[in-house]
């Protein structure tokens, strides 16, 4: 009981020395863009299919931001590849050993070891040579309690323990940006799925329009009204465009196929393709401003634990080239039979102290120091690359909606030319006044626009929730399974410990 007064009080020495060793815990502070991309970014996106997109500046983040594509079938299977991916599961078990390990850790550095033995034995030793028995019989009966403690006067094993704290915050934050790419992942998949499927059928129609028209020239051939150039051009068409849809179906496939390895099932349990009007456009995505993107994204948030993570250890290395004071006792009973085992003649005790300073370690423990130090800085650059790359991914994400808005409108304006083509086409032909080959080129034609807005309308869609993803969750947001709490401060010990380790 007289050790938990030094105990204590060797706690509140080592918090007091946290301080003094290791570098700044704080990221770096980074300049702030005033405005993402390299020219300002309207509020209003261009409008493409009615509908102009508004980008709420300044606003929070959605957590479940896929439900605001309104489709409940696309929901089940984000919910569903949430609940069942194995790579996620992977991910949460090896967060759960980490935070075991620290509750380790932090359980033998913190706390005082205390140990209970009982070793009962029988031993045969050999006697004096000139007196009888040659051998002696007898046993040994011993029980102790021993405890030891070392006082971390100087803060090394604090700061070991805040590291693997921060590390495993860093590990939780990465966790959330894995559980944010499966479900990126899995709206994009579907959202690939519907649009090749669309593709596929177009481009099937599109085929077999060229095979019509390659029959119909090479029957005009044989009649003279046709020249030999024209029946061997239209028969390259047609082969030229059947060659594209084995590609097209393999790719339509294979996604069918990564997104059922998404959810956790089996390739040939890949759900159905969506109807690609079932996904509607969100009208309103939000846009935080840069200096709250750096508490929001988790890849940002994990680089600044990494950062306060090494700085702890460049300081744990530091202070561990300081003395360390180890006090041990023990108490116990021993004796050769029960009686003397019992007896007060039986009672066996020891205390103990050591005093230890690190004199000549081969400079191991400078190596050990400068090795902390330069993954510091490594951390804090890697920080900085971190800020600035999801800075550009979200500038390139606006970029790409704004011009995806433009691609549509222009997809949409050619699909009506081409449809209005086809239909005067088709009506010169029922009155005679138009051949039919001029009929089938202005439907092929038709086609090949309806798949370039098929794909427009796709990367309208997956941009955007590019741009939601980007945006990360709002702070404390616990919508995914994944809070976000704020790294321990320098001075929490043990309760910031406990803290971080109960992520």
């Amino acid at each position: 009981m007289r050790l938990i007064p030094l105990t204590l009080g060797a706690i509140a020495l080592s918090i007091a020395g946290c301080g003094a060793f290791g570098p700044e815990r704080s990221p770096p502070r980074m300049a702030s863009p005033t405005h993402y991309s390299a020219s300002p970014q309207a509020a209003q996106l261009p409008a493409a299919d009615g509908i102009a997109q508004q980008l709420a500046e300044g606003a929070h983040p959605v957590p479940q931001w896929w439900k605001a594509y309104r489709s409940d079938a696309l929901d089940a299977l984000v919910d569903e590849g949430l609940r069942n991916s194995p790579s996620l599961a992977a991910a949460q078990s090896t967060l759960k050993a980490a935070r075991e390990g620290l509750r380790s850790q932090i359980g033998q550095s913190l706390w005082p070891s205390v140990d209970v033995s009982f070793d009962p034995s029988r031993q045969r030793a050999l006697a004096l040579p000139t007196f009888s028995p040659q051998t002696l019989n007898y046993n040994i009966f011993a029980a102790e309690v021993q405890t030891s403690y070392t006082f971390d006067f100087f803060g090394a094993a604090v700061l070991a323990d805040r590291a693997l704290a921060g590390q495993v915050q860093q590990q939780a934050y990465q966790l959330e940006s894995t559980r944010r790419g499966l479900a990126v992942n899995i709206v994009v998949a579907s959202i690939n799925a519907a649009s090749l499927q669309e593709q596929v059928t177009a481009t099937e129609q599109l085929v077999a329009l060229g095979e019509q028209r390659a029959r119909q020239i090479a029957s005009r051939y044989e009649l003279g009204s046709a020249s030999r150039d024209e029946m061997l051009t239209a028969e390259q068409d047609a082969a030229n465009a059947a060659a594209t849809l084995p590609a097209l179906r393999a790719q339509a496939i294979a996604v069918r196929h990564a997104q059922a390895v998404l959810l956790g099932r089996t390739p040939d349990q890949a759900p159905a393709p969506l109807p690609l009007d079932a996904l509607h456009l969100p009208e309103t995505v939000p846009v935080s401003v840069a200096s709250d993107l750096l508490h929001q994204r988790p890849d940002i948030l994990a680089a600044e634990a990494a950062v306060r993570a090494t700085a702890d250890e460049a300081g744990a290395a530091t202070a561990s080239m300081f003395p360390s004071l180890t006090l041990s006792a023990a108490y116990g009973r021993g004796g050769f039979d029960w009686s003397s085992f019992t007896s007060p003649a039986g009672a066996i005790w020891s205390v103990g102290a050591k005093l230890s300073q690190p004199l000549f370690h081969g400079g191991a423990l400078v190596a050990r120091k400068h090795q902390y130090e330069a993954t510091y800085a490594a951390a804090v650059s890697q920080y900085k690359q971190t800020v600035l790359a999801a800075f550009q991914n979200v500038a390139d994400t606006l970029v790409a909606l704004e011009e995806d808005a433009n691609t549509l409108a222009q997809a949409r304006r050619a699909a009506t030319a081409a449809q209005a083509m086809q239909q005067d086409s088709q009506a010169r032909y029922k009155l005679g006044s138009s051949p039919l080959y001029a009929t089938l080129t202005a439907r092929q034609q038709y086609q090949n626009a309806n798949v370039q807005y098929v794909r427009a309308r796709a990367a309208r869609l997956a941009d955007t929730a590019a741009l939601f993803d980007s945006m990360g969750n709002p702070p404390g947001d616990d919508s995914l399974g994944g809070k976000f709490a704020a790294p321990p401060s320098a001075g929490q010990r043990p309760a910031g410990l406990q803290a971080a380790g109960q992520r």
